[in-house]
């Protein structure tokens, strides 16, 4: 029902806040994700237009279709107006932009985040896969086949991203300290088909509630 909702408030975005396109704009792709492991449910505000409500972690908005310029988006706990935000952005968007807002960090110290994403298509035969580190309190970290020394992204600190190209599979990942051996987390086997593309988020408290998180971002031919 709440995934429903937040689709239905979506469709209504453009309606709501987006000036109409004119011949010399082109249109982008904006979805908000709520990657704050300790913030409440929220409300999303764009331009002063509340568009996605009581949205909890961790979800992410389909794809909002915006015209080029300048947006303030306001997040605020569910049920708030627009003026208690906790957290304020101005997203600029112009030519054909595809990309994700996250909020990430403990709610005390909340921020957010703009990820571009690639959704081209990917050679036959492979997957995209892009990882995202969003645990506050975690160090950076390698990320690594599972049970092997492999790494697959070295150094990666928080809110940082990096994209990989793999061959179609199935695989498993080991997380660990940056250049440490100790494995803090191992992911479940992650299913990446051919011609697809996913993000993987590093998610939640270190010490407790720390999960990767797999998203599809666009399905392959």
């Amino acid at each position: 029902m709440m995934r429903k909702l937040v689709l239905a408030l979506i469709a209504l975005l453009v309606v709501a806040v987006a000036a109409p396109a004119t011949s010399a704009q082109t249109m982008n792709m904006v979805r908000v994700m709520h990657a704050s492991p300790d913030a409440p449910a929220v409300d999303v505000y764009v331009n002063g237009q509340p568009v996605l409500t009581n949205v909890p972690f961790f979800a992410v908005s389909n794809y909002l279709s915006l015209p080029d310029g300048s947006y303030a988006v306001a997040i605020t706990p569910t049920g708030k107006p627009e003026s208690d935000a906790v957290l304020r952005a101005t997203l600029k968007v112009q030519g054909g932009y595809t990309g994700t807002v996250a909020a990430v960090g403990f709610v005390n110290n909340i921020d957010t985040v703009l990820f571009e994403d690639n959704l081209s298509p990917v050679p036959a035969g492979k997957a995209r896969v892009r990882i995202i580190h969003a645990s506050p309190n975690a160090p950076a970290v390698d990320i690594k086949l599972a049970g092997t020394s492999t790494v697959v992204v070295a150094n990666a600190p928080f809110k940082a991203a990096a994209t990989v190209e793999v061959d179609a599979g199935t695989y498993q990942f080991d997380i660990s300290p940056a250049g440490q051996s100790a494995v803090v987390f191992t992911t479940p086997a992650l299913r990446f088909e051919s011609g697809w593309v996913y993000t993987l988020v590093a998610t939640g408290d270190l010490n407790k509630n720390f999960w990767v998180q797999s998203r599809v971002d666009k399905v392959g031919p």
